[in-house]
């Protein structure tokens, strides 16, 4: 029981890599809000673990001001928050990619975290105490060909992460990032393009380990990073990615 007593949210929690950690965070003793733009997924996952549910569309600052109200409401300043919500656009030249579609990848993937800080560190500071684990992607790291605005979303949220963590680090509050490898979650057709076995050997050629990702590797992971075992540890970009980025 790692997180016994904690309090958590984690966006984009309804599926995929969220949902995972939902899952792992409350078999570790945590109260986790599951806070997802599919209210019924997230209400799903929620009884499942025996959460509370929300809905809401990171990239608007009235509805992250929203779950944060709910959050106070429920439990106060949770002790985790986990930024996990992501989308991409499809792979396709860069100068194919409408602006809507970056305006959207920017918003979901980029902007989330901006409000998310507004309206959940200043309790943290308060506080004195906070763990916030952001979900980047190896493609901050290791960019692959046709999804070049995905990847600068991810570059951008693991130097937030960075930033983040030299700010608050004397205010006691500890930011992470987890990189995954792409894995069995909802968004894996569109990095694919196609979900077809050709496809999927294809790129799982690129990971030396030989496998995608899966959400039970990620929860462990943030599991690890939000819990006392890893107080000594903020600002890293974390890969759990089978060797992808060696």
């Amino acid at each position: 029981m790692r997180l016994g007593g904690r309090t958590a949210i984690v966006t984009g929690g309804g599926s995929g890599f969220g949902a995972g950690i939902a899952r792992a965070f409350a078999a570790e003793g945590a109260r986790v809000m599951v806070a997802d733009i599919d209210a019924a997924a997230a209400r799903a996952v929620a009884a499942e673990i025996g959460g509370t549910a929300v809905r809401v569309d990171v990239a608007q600052d009235a509805e992250v001001a929203a779950l944060a109200e709910a959050a106070r409401a429920a439990f106060g300043t949770p002790d985790i928050l986990v930024n996990n919500a992501g989308i991409t656009h499809l792979p396709q030249p860069m100068e194919a990619v409408t602006e809507a579609e970056f305006d959207r990848v920017l918003a979901v993937n980029a902007k989330s975290v901006y409000l998310t800080a507004r309206h959940f560190v200043p309790g943290m500071k308060a506080r004195g105490s906070g763990a916030i684990v952001n979900i980047a992607s190896t493609a901050g790291l290791s960019p692959r060909p046709r999804l070049s605005w995905y990847n600068a979303s991810k570059g951008w949220m693991i130097t937030a992460t960075k930033a983040m963590a030299v700010e608050l680090a004397p205010h006691g509050v500890r930011v992470n990032a987890l990189c995954p490898v792409a894995g069995e979650t909802p968004l894996l057709k569109s990095f694919l393009g196609e979900d077809t076995p050709e496809m999927r050997a294809k790129f799982l050629a690129t990971i030396p380990m030989g496998r995608f990702s899966t959400p039970q590797d990620i929860a462990a992971a943030a599991v690890f990073l939000a819990s006392d075992e890893a107080a000594m540890i903020t600002g890293v970009a974390l890969e759990v990615d089978g060797g992808r980025c060696i």
